[in-house]
């Protein structure tokens, strides 16, 4: 397993310590300090199953000073998010081809069903 972690948010400090707590083998990406790719966003989105909108966090500032009213092709969110990772809803566990957005955390239970 591997979780996209922030370890400023406590949403994902708890995600990781539930994983943790199950022993599971996982690899951490601090995807603040190492931004994903434009290709890695577009294979994570698949895996998430869910438009690009959706993994958007709204009330950053980065949001709000440069894309606030703005409608956006996902191209245009992909380039956002490389610029400005701290935008990328957190956190994020992926498992083979599925992830899941764990907010809140204990949504990592559904890998273990």
């Amino acid at each position: 397993m591997k979780i996209l972690h922030n370890n400023r948010c406590s949403k994902s400090r708890s995600a990781l310590q539930l994983l943790q707590d199950r022993g599971v083998d996982l690899e951490i990406v601090r995807y603040l300090d190492e931004p994903l790719s434009k290709s890695e966003l577009k294979a994570l989105l698949v895996k998430l199953e869910l438009p690009i909108e959706d993994v958007i966090r709204k009330g950053e500032n980065e949001f709000k000073e440069n894309y606030k009213e703005k409608k956006m092709s996902e191209n245009e969110w992909l380039d956002a998010l490389v610029r400005f990772p701290k935008l990328l809803e957190r956190p994020i566990v992926i498992k083979g081809e599925k992830a899941i957005i764990a907010r809140p955390p204990e949504r990592v239970e559904e890998f273990f069903r």
